[in-house]
């Protein structure tokens, strides 16, 4: 066991993955600061705003800059929708991690113990709690990227729409152990906006700070991204309610699919909307029958298959090659979602070819949508990034409602305060 400077914590490395890395008492006191728990003192609700960088292609992610610490370190996470927890790569010390545009994160004194109500909330039923005094977490994903480590308590620097900056204390994890998806973008780790008390902005809205409300809006440059109700009018927001029974996901039930504003005879689909996904996935009946309609619908067109382009799985060329979507779009019909809800009500969730559609490094157009049967999704169907760009999407826990409406994601709303 090596020695570590003051305010570091002592670790025993334990030599398989399998049994989760053991962290040791403190070397020195506990902080003192307010725990995750207690309020701030903030009069009323407030929304807080955070740019977005990246693409659907050819980045393949998009980001957020997160401060945390004393004194505040700049963090580079990726949002998503589909997972609770927000996780930082740790040097506690590290075990593996990945390549990140940050030093890793040093943790603090500060641990959440393993009956805490936040750290109950990460497993399911009744758990043990070998180490009373820390909260062991693992995460994985459905790419087959995970994280393993502990939660901690630290301080993050959000600055409110109203002017105010604050610095909360918040519970994330500390992530020791990290193994890549075959995809996983550089990132220093997860912003985990899923409906679970460990998110984020769970924990800001029990503290009074926000409304338990996330919103994005994606462009092909960016974005921003929002938690709380002061940056959008709810009158011009299309809305559909979350299933009743997914307690975990963003989802929405009896989705019938169109293309070209007609239905296509597949009915009473469950959707996740899914930040976390660059793509959007169909079960197999489902895509296949988009894959017939687009290949009929673009018989007599300029366009041909392009085998040889290995991009993605469905590929087009031109007589030359196409510079940006606008290029194609014209070939191509939209293809949307209707979700029914009540007797005669229908919301209409369209998705037009440059919300669906990439150009390839070779000049082609290729399909954004893939068969989420054949990667192991099995039925379920899946709304990422690609679809939702050029919308202002908001998931309202509050209501229980997800809502969506055209928008210029390229430019942040205004607001009284710069944004993160």
């Amino acid at each position: 066991m090596h020695g570590l400077p003051r305010n570091q914590l002592v670790c025993k490395k334990e030599g398989s993955r399998d049994q989760l890395q053991k962290w040791c008492k403190w070397k020195s006191r506990v902080s003192t600061e307010a725990s995750s728990s207690e309020a701030n003192p903030v009069s009323s609700y407030s929304s807080i705003l955070f740019k977005l960088y990246g693409n659907v292609h050819p980045d393949g992610y998009y980001f957020a800059q997160v401060n945390v610490g004393q004194p505040p370190k700049p963090y580079f996470l990726d949002p998503d929708t589909g997972s609770d927890l927000t996780w930082l790569q740790c040097d506690a010390p590290c075990v593996r991690c990945t390549e990140a545009p940050h030093p890793l994160y040093r943790p603090t004194n500060d641990l959440v113990v393993c009956r805490d109500p936040l750290c109950a909330s990460l497993h399911s039923g009744a758990y043990e709690c070998p180490n009373p005094e820390q909260c062991d977490y693992e995460v994985e994903y459905a790419d087959g990227g995970s994280s393993f480590g502990v939660l901690v308590n630290d301080v993050f620097s959000l600055n409110l729409t109203t002017g105010i900056r604050l610095g909360l204390r918040l519970a994330f994890g500390c992530g020791y152990d990290q193994l890549p998806s075959v995809y996983a973008p550089p990132l220093d780790g997860v912003l985990g906006l899923g409906k679970g008390n460990s998110s984020i902005v769970s924990q800001l809205h029990n503290q009074g700070i926000v409304r338990n409300i996330i919103g994005h809006c994606l462009s092909a440059t960016g974005g921003f991204l929002f938690f709380g109700d002061d940056l959008y009018d709810a009158s011009q927001v299309n809305w559909a309610p979350m299933s009743q029974d997914s307690t975990k996901r963003y989802s929405v039930s009896s989705a019938e699919l169109t293309f070209g504003g007609k239905g296509v005879g597949i009915k009473n689909l469950d959707v996740i909307f899914d930040s976390g996904s660059s793509y959007s996935y169909l079960n197999s009946q489902a895509y296949r029958a988009i894959i017939s309609l687009i290949e009929k619908d673009l018989k007599g067109k300029p366009l041909k298959e392009a085998k040889d382009d290995r991009t993605l799985p469905e590929c087009w060329r031109g007589r030359k090659p196409f510079k940006s979507v606008h290029d194609v779009r014209k070939y191509f019909k939209p293809l949307g979602l209707s979700f029914h809800h009540g007797q005669r009500v229908r919301t209409q969730f369209e998705i037009p070819p440059d919300a669906y559609l990439i150009i390839s490094s070779k000049g082609n157009a290729c399909l954004g949508i893939l068969n989420g049967t054949e990667i192991g999704l099995q039925n379920v169907n899946l709304i990422g990034d690609i679809s939702m760009q050029d919308k202002m999407v908001i998931y309202d826990n509050e209501k229980g409602a997800i809502g969506w409406s055209p928008a210029n994601c390229s430019r942040p709303p205004k607001s009284n305060t710069f944004i993160m």
